[in-house]
């Protein structure tokens, strides 16, 4: 739906709508979101923090055109201060989430090897023995139990810390670090702080690593080890493999929430449940279902620059404006999906955009559904009659927070 600037005259600008960041409950959907996208395809937003104002896009065939789009770059926005839900906004060289092509192909390379099907297909044992070890502890002491605490909090930050590289020593504060970035209740200011520290650690790490043998293997060696060998390549440099790596240890903690979220959905919605344990086969499909259905984050992610005037659905973005796209939203769309609001397991064909779209897709796709996919099994193999230990309505959700999840899931079997 991006159209030539000169195709016909632009509509005026729509006005300008603050989007706060809503504390919700559940698996409500963003009521502010929901009226942005009623209103028409391309909105304006200003958000909690930053300066001025940005687009939003919320269609469908919308979102996928502009996050394909090579006018529309993340590479200025480390250099503005474009509207923002997070309160502390201070990018590392070489963050991957704000590199374009080539560059960003340069950067992308060094981890692959780390998140591809094989290097992913070699935590599966490792990922379902810890996970293993959390479930059997929970069994052993028996119900009522936190599922937050005692499995969806340490299993995602655990297989992340395999992943990356970080020693069972460092892994405590790791997890603490990595809570208070997506967690900023603490403000602009402990965000920062923990930022800071967790950098500083992988920046102390690398140099450690940096006269180690390079890796036999890149597909069964840890993500610090790889990157210590690029930049001893002269492939990456030093700071651009800290800023690598601090937002995939971090993407870590998503895993905890969007788990959290399906079991909520699951534990209150029991014909679901039912159907996933009596039909195993389902499952993939069920995951993809759910990962369409959940509104996984607060507002939106991250910032786009229109690098030249573009006309999009009759409104003119100009050269230099910030644009936000909406995942959520876009897998809300009717024209794409029938009955959007409706959970439907037999959905097909469900081409969410859960994992976002373009070059700035998802790294680490393969190793999330992975993880997702080994708790749901577990949990409905393992805990016969889960269910809900206290009522649904005196659950507590996460407050300020980056990434939607419950606080704790008490349940009993």
């Amino acid at each position: 739906m991006i159209e030539d600037t000169v195709a016909r005259p632009p509509l005026g600008p729509p006005p300008v709508r603050f989007w706060p960041a809503l504390d919700l409950k559940g698996t409500v959907f963003d009521p502010v979101l929901e009226e942005l996208m009623r209103e028409g395809p391309v909105s304006r937003i200003r958000l909690p923090h930053g300066e001025g104002w940005a687009w939003l896009v919320t269609r469908y065939e919308d979102v996928k055109a502009v996050t394909n789009d090579s006018r529309f770059s993340r590479a200025p926005v480390p250099g503005l201060q474009v509207t923002r839900l997070a309160p502390h906004f201070k990018p590392k060289p070489g963050a991957l989430a704000f590199a374009e092509p080539p560059e960003h192909n340069r950067l992308r390379r060094a981890v692959a090897p780390a998140f591809s099907a094989r290097g992913v297909e070699r935590l599966r044992g490792r990922a379902r023995e810890l996970l293993a070890g959390y479930v059997d502890a929970l069994l052993r002491d028996g119900p009522p139990a936190d599922l937050v605490e005692r499995v969806l909090a340490p299993f995602p930050t655990t297989v992340m810390c395999e992943l990356v590289g970080v020693p069972e020593a460092d892994r405590s504060r790791m997890a603490g670090w990595v809570h208070a970035i997506v967690f900023p209740a603490g403000g602009a200011e402990a965000t920062g702080r923990a930022k800071d520290a967790m950098y500083g650690w992988f920046a102390e790490e690398l140099a450690a690593r940096r006269g180690a043998a390079p890796p036999g293997d890149e597909e069964t060696a840890d993500l610090l080890t790889l990157l210590a060998a690029a930049v001893a390549r002269g492939d990456l440099a030093e700071e651009e493999a800290v800023g690598l790596v601090g937002p995939i240890q971090i993407g870590g903690e998503a895993v905890t929430n969007n788990c959290g979220n399906m079991l909520y959905l699951l534990l209150t919605r029991p014909d679901l449940m039912e159907r996933m344990r009596a039909e195993p086969e389902l499952r993939p499909q069920a995951v993809d279902e759910l990962l369409r259905y959940i509104p996984h984050r607060a507002t939106v992610g991250l910032a786009r620059v229109a690098l030249e005037d573009v006309d999009l659905r009759g409104v003119r973005i100009s050269a230099g404006d910030a644009v936000y796209v909406s995942y959520l939203a876009a897998n809300r769309d009717p024209e794409v999906f029938a009955d959007p609001e409706r959970i439907d397991f037999d959905r097909s064909p469900n081409p969410h955009v859960a994992f976002g779209h373009g070059p700035h897709f998802c790294t680490g796709t393969l190793l999330a559904r992975m993880e997702i996919e080994l708790l749901l099994d577990t949990f409905l193999e393992r805990l016969p009659g889960l269910r809900l230990a206290a009522p649904a309505e005196e659950l507590t959700w996460r407050r300020s927070a980056l990434i939607r999840g419950p606080e704790a899931l008490p349940v009993a079997w």
